[in-house]
C-alpha cells in the first residue's frame, strides 16, 4: 500500500490537536495532515482509507534506552536477535530505537557493537523498529553504583577506547553513559562532548561534580532515580541537579517499581515535557513469561512487573512503551496533548533527526501510531507500511 489516508483520528501534531483529522501517506512519508475529510484529485484513482474510529494518531515512539525484548538482547550479538527483537517492537508503538550495551568484556561489547552495525546497515525499515543509533551504557560507569551491571568490568574512560569502539560501531555511538567523578571523565567528556551525548548515570556524583560535568558539556540523566546519588536537603546530589538545570534532558522508566509515581510526578513538573524522554530500559524478558533470564551473565528473576538479580537488585525493566505512556499520564495526572513528544519528538530532536522523525508532519518519515484511549496499540506504521495489532 504505497498511497492511502488516515481518517477520522484525533491526530497530535507539533501545533495542535485536530480532534477529526486525517494523515496521507504516500510512498513511506507523510503527504499531508489536515482537518475534516480528506479530499482526493479528481484524476486520481480512488485512495485506500483506514478508519482511526475517534482513536488517537500520535508519532512512533523512540525508544532511546533498550537493552533488549522479547527474548532477545543486544549483548547476544545475534544478528536474528536483533531483527526478532526489532520487528517485536512494533507491537509496542516503537518505531526507531538505541540498541543498548552494557558494561562487559571489550571483547563482548565489541561483537555486540559489530554486530549492531551490520544488521543496521541492512535493516528493513518497513516490517521493524528502525535501529538509529547505539546506546553505550558503561563501561565506563563506578563500580559503586553498578545496579544490574557487572563490576568485574568497570573501565575508565578514555578518549582511544571510546574512538575504538565507534570505528567497530560504524559511527553510531549517539549516547555514552558515564560517571563524571571517575579518573578521566572530565577529560573526556572534554575533548568528545561535541561528537558523543554524555549522559550521567551509574554514578556516586556529589551535586557539585554533577553540574561541573554539566557545566563540561554532558547533556543528559540515565534513568532519573536509579543508579545515582539521591536528594537530600544538604547534598541535593545527582537528582538535584537534574531537577535544577532546566536545560538537562532526562530519562524516566515509568513502570511504577523503578520510581515511585509521585517521584515521576515531581520530575515532570520540574522539567516539564521538553526535556523528559520516556524509556524502557527493557531487558530480553519483556513480553516474555515470568521466569529466570540472563543478563550481561548474571541471573534474573522476573515475576510480576519486576526484574531483579538474586541480590534483589532492579536488573532493567519488562516496561513496554506504550504502558509507559498510560503510566505517564496517570502519574502526571497531565493530557496525551502534552506528554506525546516526551516519547518521540524530545528524542528525535537530541539525536539530530528531527527533520524526518519524531512527530506528524508533511515531508518526515510515516512512523505513526494508533492507540486507544487506554494506550493500546491498534496500528503501527514503520515508514508508510501499516501493522495492525489485537487488543
Amino acid at each position: 500500500m504505497s498511497e492511502y489516508v488516515i481518517t477520522n483520528g484525533k491526530v497530535y501534531t507539533e501545533n495542535q490537536v485536530i480532534d477529526k483529522g486525517f494523515v496521507h501517506i504516500k510512498d513511506g512519508k507523510i503527504a499531508d495532515v489536515g482537518e475534516g475529510h480528506f479530499q482526493e484529485v479528481a484524476s486520481q484513482d480512488s485512495i485506500q482509507r483506514i478508519d482511526a474510529e475517534g482513536r488517537h494518531i500520535v508519532p512512533g515512539f523512540i525508544d532511546i534506552h533498550i537493552h533488549g525484548g522479547y527474548g532477545e538482547d543486544a549483548m547476544d550479538a545475534s544478528y536474528e536477535g536483533l531483527q526478532h527483537l526489532a520487528e517485536s517492537l512494533l507491537s509496542e508503538g516503537t518505531t526507531s530505537f538505541l540498541a543498548t550495551t552494557m558494561t562487559q568484556s571489550t571483547d563482548n561489547i565489541n561483537r555486540a557493537l559489530k554486530n549492531i552495525a551490520e544488521y543496521q546497515s541492512q535493516q528493513d525499515e518497513h516490517s521493524a523498529a528502525e535501529i538509529v543509533g547505539i546506546h553505550l551504557e558503561g563501561p565506563f560507569i563506578s563500580e559503586h553504583k553498578v545496579g544490574a551491571q557487572h563490576p568485574k568490568y568497570v573501565q575508565r574512560p578514555s578518549v582511544e577506547q571510546i574512538h575504538a569502539f565507534q570505528n567497530v560501531a560504524n559511527g553510531l555511538i549517539k549516547i555514552i553513559t558515564f560517571a563524571p567523578e571517575v579518573d578521566n571523565a572530565k577529560e573526556t567528556l572534554n575533548a568528545m562532548k561535541d561528537d558523543i551525548i554524555f549522559s550521567i548515570g551509574h554514578t556516586v556524583a556529589t551535586f557539585d561534580e554533577a553540574n561541573e560535568a554539566i557545566k563540561h558539556g554532558a547533556k543528559h540523566i540515565t534513568h532519573l532515580y536509579n543508579a545515582a546519588t539521591g536528594f537530600a536537603h544538604r547534598e541535593p546530589g545527582v537528582f538535584g541537579a537534574a531537577w535544577l538545570n532546566k536545560g538537562l534532558n532526562t530519562e524516566m522508566i515509568v513502570d511504577g517499581v523503578h520510581s515511585h509515581p509521585a517521584s515521576i510526578a515531581l520530575a515532570y513538573k520540574l522539567k516539564g515535557n521538553e526535556h523528559c524522554y520516556l524509556i524502557t530500559d527493557a531487558m530480553r524478558a519483556k513480553g516474555m513469561p515470568e521466569g529466570e533470564y540472563d543478563l550481561g551473565g548474571q541471573n534474573v528473576i522476573v515475576k510480576g512487573k519486576e526484574a531483579r538479580l538474586a541480590s534483589g537488585a532492579l536488573a532493567g525493566s519488562i516496561l513496554k512503551m506504550n504502558e509507559g505512556l498510560q503510566n505517564l499520564m496517570t502519574y502526571t495526572d497531565d493530557k496525551l496533548e502534552n506528554l506525546w513528544r516526551v516519547t518521540s519528538l524530545n528524542q528525535a530532536i537530541t539525536l539530530g533527526i528531527d527533520d524526518v522523525k519524531g512527530s506528524i508532519k508533511m515531508g518526515k518519515d510515516a512512523d505513526i501510531v494508533i492507540l486507544d484511549d487506554d494506550c493500546n496499540v491498534i496500528n503501527t506504521i514503520k515508514n508508510g507500511e501499516c501493522h495492525h495489532f489485537d487488543k
